[in-house]
């Protein structure tokens, strides 16, 4: 189970407001390939990642993981840190320095859910997302940027949402995924546009933005060797033979003289997540909150794949007792998080929790396309007696909310010729099936309102009489069956008008009496 995250730095802006105008180191003769296809790679790097991923929280805070059998410091809000807290040392000391130091405990989950949930949130933007470590994101926006009206606003628009969802970020542009992410790394606010700048904008970058291994980039020091620039000036062969293909590998991909596929990142079909909490919560409204949060994580979800569901399911986790469960439903398939949350306060107000929550989880339906929307229906309130817009789909939801899902049910037809047995009670929650299509055939036409008996009229002069004598236009339609039925009926069908203008469904029975009756009314 993972951390929902609640989070608190703003997002950093990291670019200048012009691409760099670099001019390309002397670099060793490149490689000869065909020029690859023209991109633009955006990268995301999360120092910050592992505090919030563990949430908000107030106050001085510090993440630990353990190393050797002992809790050491991995990263501080700025709180600790200028009191004095600092990476590497033991949770005692760092206690020691401040005793209302909150410390918590690294969780990878955690960490890996948030990159996920950025990810999901990052695809309305383009369709090729990918996670690329475990606190860097990348998103190609080549075909992006005319649609959000440049590059400038698309990282804007971006560098916003960040801020707003509680993220901080380094942020970084360049033509290759690799030169991208060790700018973002570097922290040096650019915007690369021509491969051919890639190189300059690299040149003074630390070897510890390249993630190589500690003994590598000691190896190098050791040389002399400080910056990407003058590991570049190193004799090819010799590069690799002493570190390896690999480090040579890299540092044509970053430079686009070679390629660099990325596989795109794809979220599950069915949207699952979690938030824990740092201690026990009854609080109705904390709990609400926290709901609310999981439902806007599950719209943006639904909104960047352009689907909704009908059903999802909140898990409230106890410490002694097993989770309780509420599970909600819309008649058609919907992804706004308000119109779950008004259904979900509807069930919470009857919800008893038998002890205090220490997670909750919400897990989504089964996707599928939306419908377009019914006709809404306008109620009056009480109060001011202004109108209330509501479509039937949610007239029916809040109704099974407040009385409960077996107290309202829908209609749907069955295969039977006997008009008063060709339906049945539909669960309006169930999952409709693809390819659904209506029993109604031709010109045969069936009333809006039934009687539950066939009510008898009377007959003057050989005329059906409902306030006054019936006038028949349409019919007959005979409707009989044989004698293995146990409720067998020989009838013929007529559509009729009264003279009020009132369109009837009536029949003749077919024995010696022809008797008429009426079964029902047309809207």
């Amino acid at each position: 189970m993972g951390t929902a995250r609640r989070h608190h730095r703003p997002t950093r802006e990291l670019f200048d407001q012009r691409s760099l105008a670099l001019d390309e180191v002397s670099t060793p003769a490149p490689i000869v390939t065909a020029p690859p296809a023209r991109r633009l790679w955006f990268c995301l790097y999360l120092p910050q990642l592992p505090l919030e991923a563990n949430g908000a929280g107030t106050g001085a805070r510090a993440v630990v993981e353990e190393r050797q059998g002992i809790h050491r410091v991995l990263l501080t809000c700025r709180q600790a840190e200028a009191a004095g807290v600092l990476p590497g040392q033991s949770a005692n000391a760092a206690l020691a320095l401040l005793p209302g130091l909150l410390i918590e405990e690294r969780s990878e989950v955690a960490e890996q859910q948030a990159l996920e949930h950025l990810a999901g949130w990052l695809e309305q933007f383009s369709s090729m997302v990918s996670i690329a470590g475990p606190d860097v994101l990348l998103v190609e926006i080549a075909g992006s940027q005319r649609l959000y009206g440049g590059l400038l606003k698309l990282r804007q628009q971006i560098a916003a949402g960040l801020e707003q969802l509680g993220f901080s970020a380094s942020l970084a542009i360049a033509p290759t995924p690799l030169a991208a992410t060790w700018l973002a790394r570097g922290g040096r606010r650019a915007c690369v546009r021509e491969s051919a700048n890639i190189g300059a904008a690299l040149r003074a970058l630390p070897l510890s933005c390249l993630d190589w291994p500690a003994a590598t980039c000691e190896s190098l020091a050791g040389m002399g060797v400080r910056n990407i620039g003058e590991c570049l000036r190193l004799p090819r062969e010799g590069l690799a033979r002493r570190f390896g293909p690999q480090r040579l590998l890299e540092l044509d991909r970053a430079l686009g003289r070679l390629p660099d596929p990325r596989t795109s990142w794809r979220a599950p079909e069915r949207f699952c997540a979690d938030h824990e909490m740092t201690e026990e919560q009854s609080d109705p409204e904390l709990l609400l909150a926290i709901c609310r949060e999981l439902l806007q994580s599950h719209e943006r979800f639904l909104l960047a794949r352009q689907l909704g569901v009908q059903s999802i399911v909140f898990s409230f986790f106890h410490l002694r007792s097993n989770a309780t469960v509420l599970r909600l439903g819309c008649v058609e398939a919907e992804r706004q998080a308000g119109r779950w949350f008004d259904l979900l306060r509807l069930q919470f107000e009857k919800l008893v929790l038998p002890e205090p929550v220490i997670a909750v989880r919400l897990r989504g339906g089964h996707t599928q396309a939306l419908r377009a929307e019914s006709g809404r229906l306008v109620f009056r309130g009480r109060k001011a007696g202004r109108g209330i817009r509501c479509s039937i789909a949610q007239l029916a939801e809040r109704l099974m909310a407040r009385v409960g899902r077996q107290s309202v049910a829908g209609v749907a037809t069955v295969a039977e010729h006997r008009p008063q047995l060709a339906w049945r009670p539909r669960n309006l929650l169930e999952e409709k099936a693809l390819g659904e299509v209506s029993m109604a055939r031709g010109r045969l036409q069936r009333p809006l309102w039934m009687l539950p008996e066939p009510a008898r009229l009377h007959v003057d002069d050989g005329y059906p009489l409902h306030q006054g004598r019936l006038r028949i236009i349409d019919g007959p339609e005979r409707l009989e069956t044989g004698w293995w039925d146990e409720d067998s009926i020989a009838r013929d069908y007529y559509t009729a008008i009264n003279p009020r203008g009132m369109r009837l469904w009536v029949f003749r029975t077919r024995s010696r009496d022809a008797d008429w009756y009426l079964h029902g009314f047309f809207g």
